[in-house]
């Protein structure tokens, strides 16, 4: 696994029970998954040697970021690595544009978009679809990173100002935003999650329902196959994660990932098959596992860093007062708004689940009680 942070991290623990021996490439001794996994190589994803040598002796090459340069990853894969998903499925998850031009060319619905170099096209494209619109970073962008929303031509002077290429979307009036994630073999074996909703806080995402509350199931089946048809036309090997916009029209297509992603964190507690479990399952060819749930409802809250660093002193408030809760540490140094890990809850009844993971995260986090 190219990459050493906190998915890399949660990979080992179902790879340990397959029995799967897991490298990973750090930039650094002290990254997240770099302090407990044994075979961690350091070097620079971004230079082909350093991949090259990373790979001899690799059943299968995967990511846990999607940074790696495109023509590198083309390149190993020439030279006859695994690699998992190839360059022609990840470019998707690295390029909106691309991504946007090959979803729009079998239907997948998503909002009208633009490719842009200047104000006037963005103004000329506003004048079509109205304002406010909203600019993203065609590569790099992240957790509300990349992203602006533009309500006039000085907003968009500004965000262009970066020298960042963009890209233009029409604003969406969404009613909440979901997420179907979905795992593809290379023999061509499909499975899909259940539908959840995401909450997000400044651009970045808090909380993780299970199942979407009140969702129309064939809205959620709509949903699920709109996810498996991506991952078909593009080629996925591995996990493929759709975040999505619920409106009063129906669902459109937000962002892709093509890797274990922070909305499927609840799987590791309440899900028959981790997604961490699953995604080895996948780029290996082997049989993909059941993504049943568990329990009937669960709630993943994120832990964002706040004032204090000694998160450790906490514990033995949460796990007294809560048993059930389940803690999940990334090994992260702490700082404000930064993930250092989630908590997970599971039960039967929505409302007093999620009051149960917000307090452990709340608590946790900031020493309140909610």
């Amino acid at each position: 696994m190219v990459g050493a942070g906190q998915l890399a991290r949660m990979t080992q623990q179902s790879a340990i029970a397959l029995g799967v021996e897991l490298r990973v490439l750090a930039n650094t001794s002290d990254e997240s998954a770099a302090r407990v996994i044994v075979d961690t190589r350091l070097g620079d994803y971004r230079e082909l040697g350093d991949l090259r040598e990373f790979a001899t002796g690799c059943d299968a090459i995967t990511f846990d970021h999607e940074h790696v340069p495109t023509e590198h990853i083309r390149a190993l894969a020439a030279e006859g690595y695994a690699v998992r998903p190839g360059a022609d499925a990840l470019v998707h998850a690295q390029d909106k544009a691309v991504m946007r031009e090959r979803l729009t060319s079998f239907g997948a619905p998503c909002p009208a978009w633009a490719r842009v170099s200047g104000v006037e096209d963005v103004s000329a494209f506003a004048a079509e679809h109205g304002w406010p619109v909203v600019l993203k970073a065609i590569r790099g962008g992240y957790d509300g990173r990349g992203v602006w929303v533009c309500r006039t031509p000085a907003d968009v002077a500004e965000a262009l100002s970066g020298g960042v290429p963009l890209m233009v979307e029409a604003f969406v009036p969404f009613e909440r935003e979901l997420a179907v994630l979905v795992a593809r073999s290379p023999h061509g074996q499909g499975v899909s999650y259940p539908v959840v909703e995401t909450v997000q806080q400044d651009g970045i995402c808090v909380e993780v329902l299970a199942p979407a509350p009140g969702l129309d199931p064939e809205e959620a089946a709509e949903a699920q196959r709109i996810a498996l048809q991506i991952a078909h036309e593009l080629g996925v090997t591995g996990l493929l994660a759709v975040e999505m916009f619920q409106t009063a029209d129906g669902l459109l297509v937000n962002e892709l990932a093509m890797r274990p992603h922070n909305s499927g964190h609840w799987t590791i507690d309440g899900s028959r098959t981790s997604q961490f479990e699953q995604h080895l399952r996948a780029v290996l060819d082997l049989p993909l596992g059941s993504p049943s749930m568990s329990a009937p409802v669960v709630v993943m809250a994120n832990l964002l860093g706040g004032d204090d660093p000694d998160l450790f002193k906490r514990y033995e408030h949460v796990m007294a007062h809560d048993p059930g809760i389940k803690l999940h540490f990334y090994g992260k140094e702490v700082r404000p708004g930064r993930k250092i890990g989630h908590v997970t809850a599971v039960g039967d009844d929505l409302e007093k689940v999620r009051a149960r993971a917000r307090h452990a995260a709340v608590y946790l986090t900031t020493g309140e009680y909610t």
